[in-house]
């Protein structure tokens, strides 16, 4: 019998892990990097070892560290979640050969398909040896982890060398492995995968289809199971790849087969020989622990000769820090307090007030609903989204909840092209336009103050700015013998904490709530402006920021100060949050400063270059 897990890896996957194994009495053991130190993982789990430094290469990735970290705490076994190392054979091996339990598949079913060219190998396919015009488009992928990390589309023959090179050092930063390879790229195709699950006695159970589609930067952001619109022919000719796949290879535990539909017709994509990040919307449909059922099978239980029956319909959103309108740059900051409505479940490797560093995935949680009908699970998802209450970084939430609820997904017509084609009205900003008077009339009440900042004659009113969704807002109030007023609405209530206006006749609640310097009305977030802007903040034209902190890992090839560029000419790479980010020149000129070297660390804002305007 397992009594003590170690989970080799962190945040969301390493908490849900931690909670079944309290439920079943099982000890639980933690990793954490320096950056790490006060996560939530390395806070619930009944022991904690320090992994020294930060970046995923020096902790994360050490298998020989994580070893010695199980064997110090006295684990029995090791779970490895998804990434990192959760594909690493030679990790496997080495628990193995420690004396500990591994929960997952032998390394020979991880050597055979954790490398995405050796299981396209095994199922009969081939990756692309050379490119021809022919080819194109085609998509450069890492051999090695997923996440959608190490991946680039490359439309024409002049941008696969670069794609090559990009793909080459992400992959290596994210899994210890810089190999990549080259396939078709399926334009308007679906990501349908199966979710496999085998014991050491000869059952393999295909816990039916699920779709994930809805994809930024080739990784996943809203999942479904089962999948929407497949014939029953096609799901059942899935399930059977699947499990022709697991016994290939001789598979035991859980595992992800995944395809790409299109035309009514499955390609071989491949096969994640770990559990996925979206594995509760399976969960949720067929009433199991996949967790659990891992840890059963590592201990040599059998499964049932059949799996359980699918009930209803469960979609699971990614709540990201990042900003969609910008490029899905990642977000740092203090998440102040995240909150959900009852009946949706929240895994979330965050607590409130927890620091989102720049060392790891941007992913703060994630929302899952369950429901008879694919449109009540919708509709429930949706809604919970919509009324959660997350203070902090911006997130994606409002592209979710538009996601949800747009007519190409609600008709489950959607392809990994979506956000390709829709991004733009998806995020278009729709702040509240009286959040700036509810935070003014709320201040009023919290400052305990009279009169104004400003006036302090009571007949005049009182002014405020607030800077929100990158607009300035000016708004005005003033006292009367009987309460605040201001025009276009009543006011029917102000306090310090929550302020009520009358607009059109119909009653509104506006919840504000303070976190030090930070501002929010219900969830929308304001910074308070002086009365006069600062003369002093001023940028030579053409100036290239930092749009997140992170590390610079390359700058163009013989870019130098003096040189001629182009608008959207690739200056630099930073990489933050495992993933690579290309800065682009701002405007067509000459490049007059060059504050980036490959290696340097930048804070949000830094000047990195200028480029003088033609």
């Amino acid at each position: 019998m397992i009594t003590s897990v170690l989970v080799a890896n962190r945040g969301e996957i390493a908490c849900r892990v931690f909670r079944t194994c309290r439920e079943l009495g099982i000890r639980t053991v933690a990793v954490h990097s320096d950056a790490d130190e006060n996560a939530l993982h390395a806070r619930v789990a009944d022991a904690a070892v320090r992994l020294p430094g930060a970046t995923p290469a020096e902790t994360y990735l050490r298998g020989d560290l994580i070893v010695k970290a199980a064997v110090a705490a006295g684990a029995d076994a090791v779970h490895p979640g998804y990434g990192f190392l959760s594909e690493n054979a030679e990790f496997a091996r080495a628990v193995v050969d420690a004396g500990l339990v591994w929960i997952g598949p032998p390394p020979e079913a991880i050597e055979a398909m954790a490398s995405k060219t050796r299981a396209k190998e095994l199922m009969g396919l081939a990756p692309l040896r050379e490119v021809a015009q022919s080819d194109l488009p085609v998509l450069v992928k890492a051999a090695a982890g997923g996440g959608g990390r190490g991946m680039r589309i490359v439309r024409r023959l002049e941008e696969l060398s670069a794609a090559l090179e990009g793909a080459r050092a992400e992959a290596a930063s994210a899994f210890g492995d810089g190999e990549v390879f080259v396939e078709p790229y399926v334009e308007r195709g679906r990501h349908v995968e199966v979710q496999v699950l085998a014991d050491a006695h000869g059952t393999v159970w295909a816990l039916g289809t699920r779709d994930c589609s809805l994809q930024r930067r080739h990784q996943k952001v809203i999942e479904e199971a089962p999948a929407p619109g497949l014939s029953e022919q096609l799901a059942e000719e899935l399930c059977a790849l699947a499990v022709r796949a697991a016994r290939a290879v001789h598979y035991v535990g859980a595992g992800t087969v995944e395809f790409l539909v299109a035309d009514d017709k499955a390609h071989f994509l491949e096969m994640n020989t770990r559990l996925q990040v979206e594995h509760p919307v399976t969960e949720a449909v067929f009433g199991v622990d996949l967790v659990a059922l891992q840890l059963s099978i590592a201990e040599g239980q059998p499964l049932e000769s059949e799996p359980p029956r699918a009930r209803g319909h469960a979609i699971e959103a990614r709540l990201y820090a990042e900003d969609p309108a910008r490029d899905w740059a990642p977000q740092t900051g203090t998440l102040h307090r995240l909150a959900v409505p009852e009946g949706v479940r929240l895994d979330s490797g965050y607590g409130d007030g927890d620091e989102i560093g720049i060392h790891y995935d941007p992913m703060l949680a994630k929302l899952i609903a369950h429901a008879p009908t694919r449109a009540g699970a919708l509709r429930k998802l949706a809604g919970a989204l919509e009324r959660a209450t997350i203070h902090g970084p911006v997130t994606n939430r409002d592209l979710l909840v538009r996601s949800l609820r747009h007519e190409e997904f609600t008709t489950a017509r959607m392809d990994t092209g979506f956000y390709d084609r829709h991004l733009p009205e998806l995020t278009e900003p729709t702040p509240d336009p009286h959040a700036p008077l509810a935070a003014a009339l709320a201040d009023a009440h919290h400052s305990g103050s009279r009169f104004g900042a400003w006036r302090n004659v009571p007949s005049q009113p009182q002014t405020k700015r607030y800077a929100m969704a990158g607009e300035e807002h000016e708004v005005q109030y003033r006292h009367t013998r009987t309460g605040l007023e201001a025009e276009g609405v009543r006011v029917v209530s102000a306090g310090a904490g929550l302020v009520v206006l009358e607009v059109d006749g119909v009653q509104r609640r506006f919840e504000v709530a303070r976190h030090g310097d930070a501002l929010y009305v219900n969830n929308t977030a304001l910074k308070p402006l002086p009365r006069f802007p600062d003369p002093t903040a001023q940028l030579a034209p053409g100036s290239l920021l930092a749009p997140m902190p992170g590390t610079v890992v390359r700058v163009a090839e013989g870019l130098a100060v003096g040189a001629a560029v182009e608008a959207g000419e690739p200056l630099l790479w930073l990489e933050a949050m495992k993933m690579e980010h290309k800065i682009t020149a701002p405007v067509t000129g000459t490049l007059t400063a060059l504050q980036a070297e490959p290696g340097q660390q930048v804070t949000v804002g830094a000047l990195l270059a200028v480029v003088q305007p033609t």
